[in-house]
């Protein structure tokens, strides 16, 4: 991994469950070679954390607002963290 290696952990609001988001983030996320997970909270959200070059990561927090075709996302929290090395796919947990 390089020094422009990203990762982020974002918590996204709305209706976001039962939506198809996690299996569109996952899409999403293959799509851009991005590394992480994504899964669905109790509370209604769902939490997901995401790494890559930092393009491919600027461009899946572009595209985490508008989410899946039937979501709607109210916002989205985001904080900068640390890589995981090592880490090479990216997966759904349950």
């Amino acid at each position: 991994m390089s020094e422009r290696m990203k990762r982020i952990h974002a918590v996204v609001y709305g209706r976001v469950q039962g939506v198809f988001f996690r299996q569109t983030t996952l899409e999403q996320a293959k799509k851009l070679a991005l590394s992480g997970w994504v899964r669905n909270l109790a509370d209604g959200t769902v939490e997901a954390e995401f790494q890559g070059d930092q393009e491919a990561v600027g461009r899946m927090l572009n595209w985490l607002p508008r989410g899946s075709t039937e979501s709607s996302v109210v916002r989205v929290e985001k904080q900068e963290m640390e890589p995981i090395y090592g880490e090479e796919e990216f997966i759904i947990k349950w």
